[in-house]
């Protein structure tokens, strides 16, 4: 698990986002032109996989760094697979 500290720029960018959503909540109640709907979906996914990059990131420096410490690199090693798998491959 990630140290808290490690998790704030997390939860700023998670909180930008939450805002992005709803903007497009509010241009689709609008009606807005489907091509700036797309535009501002795409950021949104754009900043999704940023906030991934990081937790990645995080746990790489943390948590896997710990289990090398501690002699439980296979274990780690099997967690980050799956995590990946499950990001890139849903």
């Amino acid at each position: 698990m990630a140290r808290p500290h490690y998790r704030q720029p997390m939860i700023n960018r998670m909180a930008r986002i939450e805002g992005h959503v709803r903007a497009v909540r509010g241009m689709l109640e609008s009606e807005r032109d489907c091509p700036d709907v797309l535009v501002q979906l795409s950021a949104i996914r754009s900043a999704l996989d940023g906030v991934a990059r990081l937790v990645f990131e995080d746990h790489l420096d943390n948590c896997v760094l710990d289990a090398v410490e501690t002699g439980d690199v296979q274990a780690k090693i099997a967690d980050i697979k799956a995590a990946f798998a499950r990001y890139f491959l849903p």
